[in-house]
């Protein structure tokens, strides 16, 4: 049976970042006859800027809750009739995260727990956490608190008892244009003639926030309760994003920030132990699962990774040229950012 999320009641945490508003354009374009869906973020100013794009005249389903994840009381309130949940808020800057730890660890870990609690409580029947690459083997904060989020994400299957419930987990690498990342500082920076290289061998994973938003469906539509799903998506080198950007510009070295990796991980030779591949995805299946993890071989025709298989930016089979990550970024980024 297909996804269908007409007639029901989704609320999506974080609902004004770059993820939120591409999750609702998706979800009313693709289901224009959804009953709720409600905008859960801390920001006035961002809530309003969004209900200019989504006006509740034209777009009678939506609704816009202020409240912090970290607020477990408001959290449940917003809760209420809720049948799909999708958790996006977190703190992701890894250097105020390293030096802000306690407001991390509240955000993205307490902030966990209360999501939880709120499904738990009010009835809720399908839970998707957005996760990191920067979980998988972490040497930051925010990976930290990401690792310990999908911990309990895929523990609190262990814990609906006779709940018609599943939560599940979508892990994934740095969405190109998003807010705060490489793409936009460095259109911004083109001008100044040079473009800051924290390391020459630098790779990360690239996806589309369109992407994201259909991994986030996938995982609504085939999530049995625990699994962790990884898209297989092309890496590329950070000097590759510079040559695209600007290609006249100086590619200046200044090192690589605290907290920071030279390649990012999405799935360890430990994970891969229970990791399971299919067409366009890899699923880390929960260790202890509450379900038969042959019959989910069977019924989705996947197959266990080999021996030794690890899945990490620097050993991908799909790399972007130049030419092809300024084409993502005509296609994907802002025109304001573009400018």
């Amino acid at each position: 049976m297909s996804l269908d999320l007409n007639h029901k009641s989704i609320l999506v945490t974080g609902g004004t970042g770059s993820f939120g508003k591409k999750f609702v354009q998706a979800v009313f374009e693709k289901y224009p006859q959804v009953k709720r869906l409600v905008v859960y973020s801390r920001d006035e100013l961002k809530q309003y800027e969004m209900s200019q794009v989504f006006p509740h005249e034209k777009y009678p389903a939506i609704r816009y809750f202020i409240g912090d994840v970290r607020d477990g009381e408001r959290l449940k309130r917003a809760c209420e009739g809720i049948d799909v949940l999708v958790h996006a808020a977190a703190l992701k800057q890894v250097p105020a995260a390293e030096y802000n730890p306690m407001e991390c660890i509240k955000t993205n870990i307490f902030g966990a727990e209360n999501v939880i609690n709120a499904a738990l409580d009010c009835g809720v029947k399908d839970v998707v956490a957005l996760s990191t690459d920067k979980a998988a083997a972490p040497i930051n904060l925010y990976g930290a608190t990401k690792l310990c989020s999908d911990k309990l994400f895929v523990a609190a299957n262990n814990m609906k008892g006779s709940r018609d419930l599943r939560f599940s987990v979508v892990r994934y690498g740095n969405v190109i244009g998003s807010r705060g990342s490489v793409v936009p500082f460095f259109l911004q920076r083109r001008h100044t003639g040079v473009l800051p290289i924290t390391h020459p061998d630098m790779t990360r994973f690239n996806i589309s926030l369109e992407q994201g938003v259909d991994l986030v469906l996938y995982a609504l539509e085939h999530a049995w309760g625990g699994e962790i799903f990884v898209p297989k998506i092309p890496s590329y080198k950070i000097t590759e994003v510079a040559k695209a950007i600007g290609p006249e510009c100086k590619q200046e070295i200044v090192g690589i920030r605290p907290g920071e990796k030279l390649h990012e991980a999405m799935i360890t030779e430990t994970d891969a132990l229970s990791t399971v591949e299919l067409e366009k995805y890899y699923v880390i299946l929960p260790f202890t699962p509450r379900w038969d993890v042959e019959e989910f071989i069977r019924n989705f025709r996947g197959k266990r990774v080999p021996d030794g298989f690890y899945y990490d930016s620097a050993n991908n089979e799909e790399w972007l040229t130049a030419e092809q990550i300024r084409e993502e970024i005509r296609l994907h980024v802002d025109a304001d950012f573009q400018a």
